[in-house]
């Protein structure tokens, strides 16, 4: 899995600061619950002991999951992309042409997806099937649940 993740600065930093927040905060409060748990004795029966293991278990997977992330990181300056057609950075207003409604999404890339606010990652199948299309240009996109047919209104880039 050596795909490069795209994402800006700003969504580096943020995965940055989480991957330390959880080895230097969270795994230590781990750590003690264990050391805690494991000087009580006998090990066996101890559902303290176990559940802090099986905690810092799925801690470390997550940490290691966002190293990986922060390690493929390819970093992209928005300013330095075209204007006239949906890349990475835009927010992208369309029309679903199924329904007749508008949705607005914003490309972004890892660190900075917020689903319940319209920030899409990049790499997800509606971000790749409207990225290079212009305004007025029609797009089929093939999704889990069947096919999303989108008409691009308006494209706005963030400064």
């Amino acid at each position: 899995m050596s795909e490069r993740v795209p994402m800006t600065r700003t969504g580096y930093n943020k995965l940055k600061a989480e991957v330390n927040d959880m080895d230097n905060v969270q795994m230590p409060v781990i750590e003690k619950r264990i050391a805690a748990a494991r000087a009580e004795g006998d090990l066996s029966e101890n559902a303290e002991y176990h559940g802090a293991r099986e905690s810092q278990g799925m801690l470390q997977a997550k940490i290691n999951l966002l190293r990986d992330k922060l390690a493929r990181a390819d970093i992209i300056d928005p300013a330095t992309l075209p204007k006239d057609q949906v890349v990475f950075g835009v927010t992208v207003v369309v029309k679903d042409l199924d329904f007749g409604d508008t949705e607005e999404f914003t490309l972004v890339g890892a660190g900075e997806e917020d689903y319940d606010s319209g920030k899409i990652l990049i790499t997800s199948p509606l971000a790749q099937g409207l990225l290079g299309k212009k305004v007025g240009e029609k797009a089929e996109i093939e999704v889990p649940a069947g096919t999303n047919h989108f008409e691009v209104i308006e494209l706005r880039f963030e400064e």
